[in-house]
């Protein structure tokens, strides 16, 4: 069974919205094991509408339309499918009923009853939300689905009758399942490298490799599997389980988080796990290291607090750090014992660096020198990141979460267990 995605509204060609809704949706059909292997956009427009429904129809079994079922001039979905099924439109009773509850006696605008048109043939998909129902249209052997383009309609209707009819007529239970492998430090073409022999390995199988690369938040390996009969969900699991024990071996400490674990959810992990606790002195990131790490819930164990120095004399005065250049390996590691001390924490780290536009203390755009005050004296990292000012500070965070990380790691068997 495969289902396209057609997403419908000018606002999402614009980009005055982001259609997050065809992501969703993607990700439901995964889970029931129906393939989807074309999303498309479409503005408000007839022609257009139709067109992409019928080149969708040609290579898929089902088809979900989301958006275009408003009471406005440009909501057409309803015009658009009943052409693509050769029906015409009619004015539906049950649907006008719901129209005069829904507004409580009060005068139901005209526009809103073209709401209660629907194609020959169609049924309905009521939700409790909105009043624009949602259609099951046949088209041959073959169906589309009209949804509201309002998020918790449009997931109502889809999770709610839309997949277990896709899933009925598919004939069976499926799955399709997928991890992620969160990797740090390694260039995804490196990455690709290492990992080359798993993807030989798994050719001719269910499962698949794949690589999301991120320039400030490194490389996402995506292991997909698909399994089918009873227990499809739990077959699907012990295959990633497997391919993620695989790639383990291959990529070592370069994996940190999975799914959607991020690194300072690792790193807080790690520091809850060593009873360490940790102070930070930022200069050119100006707290973006600090704000990730309190992002995670119960970092008041762990994390003792941060200083934003941005200026040198709040270096000098607050951090000890001596005369001469700020943006230096010396300034960092004053930087970070400094703060350690300030705070009465057991780790000092530090950011030092030049963000831009322009050089300072005789140092280029993008350079970053970061320290660990652990064990002191500390040691300095000195980083040539590229990119404009706010991906240099964005990758610069990256880095010294990870730097700390690794520190982190190498503490031990028990914590790279954790």
């Amino acid at each position: 069974m495969e289902c396209e995605v057609l997403a419908i509204g000018t606002e999402l060609l614009l980009g005055h919205v982001v259609d997050t809704n065809s992501a969703w949706i993607g990700q439901q059909l995964a889970l029931a094991g129906i393939s989807c292997r074309y999303q498309a956009k479409v503005g408000d427009n007839h022609e257009r509408i139709v067109d992409g429904l019928q080149e969708a129809l040609s290579r898929a079994d089902a088809v979900i339309c989301c958006g275009g079922l408003g009471p406005t001039q440009d909501d057409i979905t309803r015009e658009a499918i009943a052409e693509v099924m050769g029906v015409a439109l009619r004015r539906n009773a049950d649907v006008e009923a719901r129209l005069r509850e829904r507004f409580g006696g009060r005068d139901v605008p005209a526009s809103n009853w073209k709401q209660a048109d629907v194609p020959e043939g169609a049924s309905l998909i009521m939700a409790s939300t909105g009043t624009a129902p949602g259609l099951v249209c046949p088209v041959g052997d073959k169906v589309v689905y009209a949804v509201p383009g309002v998020p918790a309609e449009m997931r109502e209707m889809v999770g709610g009758a839309v997949v277990p009819d896709l899933v009925r007529r598919s004939g069976g239970q499926a799955t399709i399942r997928s991890r992620f492998l969160r990797v740090w430090g390694v260039p995804e073409s490196k990455v690709a490298e290492i990992v080359a022999p798993r993807l030989s390995a798994l050719e001719g199988t269910p499962t698949t490799i794949a690589f999301l690369a991120n320039v400030a938040e490194g490389v996402r390996v995506r292991v997909t599997t698909r399994a089918a009969g009873p227990g499809a969900a739990a077959e699907a699991e012990r295959a990633l389980d497997r391919e993620e024990a695989e790639l383990r071996a291959l990529l070592g400490d370069a994996v940190g988080g999975i799914d959607d674990e991020d690194l300072e959810v690792v790193v807080a992990r790690l520091l809850e796990g060593s009873g360490l606790r940790l102070a930070v002195a930022e200069s050119l990131t100006g707290g973006l290291v600090a704000t990730r790490l309190t992002s995670v819930p119960g970092a008041s164990v762990w994390f003792a607090g941060g200083v934003v120095s941005y200026g040198s004399d709040v270096k000098r005065s607050l951090l000890g750090v001596g005369e001469g250049p700020v943006v230096s390996e010396r300034a960092a590691r004053e930087m970070a014992a400094g703060v350690a001390r300030l705070l009465g924490a057991d780790v000092g780290l530090s950011l030092t660096g030049v963000a831009g536009p322009e050089p300072q203390d005789g140092q280029p755009v993008g350079t970053v020198f970061v320290c660990l005050s652990w064990p002191p004296p500390g040691q300095v990292s000195a980083l040539a990141l590229s990119g404009d000012r706010r991906l240099v500070r964005e990758r610069a965070a990256t880095y010294a979460l990870d730097i700390l990380r690794h520190a982190l790691l190498a503490r031990g068997p028990a914590l790279r267990g954790s």
